[in-house]
């Protein structure tokens, strides 16, 4: 029966391969169609502000597959082509000329694009933003010894890209409106050790500052960042890295039900019983966190789908993986597990802050864990998420001291 039956992938990012991937390692024996606005074939997205961006690691490296897999497992693969609409009651999207394909059975993995801000001046030909491996290469092209990059905007791509860019002896100047690097995501406390170890590394970081416009010349490329107040700042490359934006528009105009993402169960089935959304833009219902959330990072992106596969082939399955984070900038390396809904209590710090080897712990007001955070320490996620996941208040003094195991940490 399932030979006769057509699932359509919309996205051709990591969580549209790892789909396709699934369906087939679940005996899934019918057409699979995955359609892809870039031109390349899925690749993974956190190289672009680390490995690829730091050593050059070519993109081969982290293509999900090879173009020989697709072929193999019967992949019908379309590069360069935007689904322009969806049409749950017919069950068929509809391509840029005209045509219409059929589907059984749908999966939304859009993804998000770059934020991009009404500044004047943003559209000169060296102002930069960063999503795809285009992106990608043409900034690194920029990034030469004396070159002035100011980037507007302190969360993780940002600061990824000032440390690679300080590796390459660029000369940087970070613009953020928050009091801290990561405020938002992470709080004052760990805000304060990004801020210090990027100023370490010698980034000039403008706080509590906001852009008025780009300055161009007569040429009309960017020369300076202008901040509110009249400060102008060099620039020979200006990166807006502002955040990201779900890719949301059709599924919304298929009349599904959005509300900041596209709003998916525990199974990660949207509105219609016949479609699912992963990745970027799913608003997930978590099961062990018991509220909506939405996370626009690697991990649901590789794990979500083998939920979502056996959504599509009529099998009980729930997505519980708590969110997860990672990234590399300098000599620190930091793995984040968890969730802060509702903001936190307080922090509590295991190790040593200042050499930056230690985990940070984020406990509401009974004590219970949070999320947590291991800088330059390894092997320690599981317990984390263990602790997590107890919902047991923990003894913040025996949490913060490294000689008692995480797992004797409990009030």
């Amino acid at each position: 029966m399932s030979a006769n039956r057509t699932f359509v992938i919309v996205g051709g990012g990591l969580a549209g391969a790892k789909l396709a991937e699934a369906l087939r390692d679940n005996d899934f024996d019918g057409e699979i169609v995955l359609f892809c606005a870039e031109e390349h074939l899925p690749y993974e997205r956190p190289p672009l502000s680390k490995d690829h961006m730091i050593v050059g690691k070519p993109l081969d490296a982290f293509t999900v597959h090879p173009g020989d897999w697709y072929r193999d497992h019967r992949v019908d693969v379309r590069l360069g082509t935007t689904v322009t609409a969806l049409d749950p009651a017919a069950h068929t999207v509809t391509l840029p000329d005209g045509s219409t394909v059929h589907y059984d059975k749908a999966a939304l993995a859009t993804g998000s694009r770059s934020r991009r801000p009404p500044i004047p001046g943003a559209d000169a030909p060296n102002v930069r933003y960063l999503r795809t491996v285009d992106e990608s290469d043409d900034l690194l092209g920029t990034l030469t010894h004396g070159t002035h990059l100011v980037i507007v905007g302190a969360g993780w791509i940002g600061l990824e890209i000032a440390a690679a860019a300080r590796g390459r002896e660029v000369t940087v100047t970070v613009v953020e409106t928050a009091p801290l690097p990561l405020f938002g995501a992470l709080g004052p406390e760990m805000g304060t050790v990004f801020a210090e170890l990027h100023r370490e590394h010698g980034v000039d970081l403008r706080l509590e500052a906001s852009v008025e416009s780009i300055v161009t010349g007569d040429d009309g490329r960017a020369t300076a960042v202008r901040l509110a107040g009249g400060e102008e700042l060099a620039a020979d490359v200006v990166l807006v890295a502002v955040g990201a934006a779900p890719n949301v528009e059709l599924a919304q105009a298929a009349g599904l039900d959005v509300d900041g993402g596209v709003l998916v169960d525990a199974a990660l089935t949207t509105s219609d019983p016949d479609i699912v959304a992963i990745g970027d833009i799913a608003a997930h219902q978590h099961p062990v966190l018991g509220t909506r959330v939405r996370v626009e990072h690697w991990a649901n992106a590789l794990n979500q789908p083998a939920v979502a596969a056996a959504t599509m082939l009529g099998r009980t399955a729930a997505y519980t993986n708590l969110p997860y984070f990672f990234t590399d900038q300098y000599e620190l390396g930091m793995e984040y597990v968890g969730h802060t809904p509702n903001g936190y209590a307080r922090v509590v710090v295991r190790g040593d802050a200042a050499r930056h080897e230690f985990v940070a712990f984020w406990l509401d007001d009974s004590d219970r864990v949070l999320a947590g955070m291991n800088v330059n320490v390894w092997d320690v996620t599981d317990a984390i998420k263990a602790i997590i996941g107890s919902r047991q208040p923990v003894n913040a003094e025996r949490l913060a001291d490294p000689a008692v195991p995480l797992d004797d940490a409990y009030a």
